[in-house]
């Protein structure tokens, strides 16, 4: 594989590769910014990730990004204040059938998508 010429590039194109997996988390189960950024490689770019959740947010209709699905590693909302409304990402969640309780993911390891076990 080439190098990119240009950092922006780079970013683009694992932009890009988050917005892919973060589409094929299934309806019902959540993941992790660093799952994400292990999967991709990026072991130590959980916080890439996340800028790449927030770059996706224009996105709509068929290509739209379910980053209500992604979550931190203890199954916290923490990217709710990026969504529409403070409580947003906790609807679209529960309307998945995921059980949140203070911010948090209810039985958050057994609703866990490890995208590393999942996509191999």
């Amino acid at each position: 594989m080439n190098s990119p010429k240009n950092p922006s590039e780079a970013s683009r194109n694992f932009f890009q590769d988050v917005q892919e997996v973060v589409r094929l988390i299934p309806p019902g189960r959540v993941t992790t910014y660093g799952a994400i950024a292990h999967y991709l490689g990026a072991r130590h770019g959980a916080r890439m990730v996340g800028y790449a959740l927030i770059a996706a947010a224009p996105a709509l209709g068929l290509e739209r990004v379910p980053a209500q699905r992604v979550v931190n590693r203890n199954g916290l909302l923490t990217g709710r204040h990026h969504f529409a409304t403070p409580t947003a990402m906790q609807e679209a969640l529960e309307a998945e059938g995921v059980r949140i309780q203070d911010d948090q993911v209810v039985e958050f390891k057994t609703l866990f998508w490890d995208p590393s076990v999942e996509l191999e």
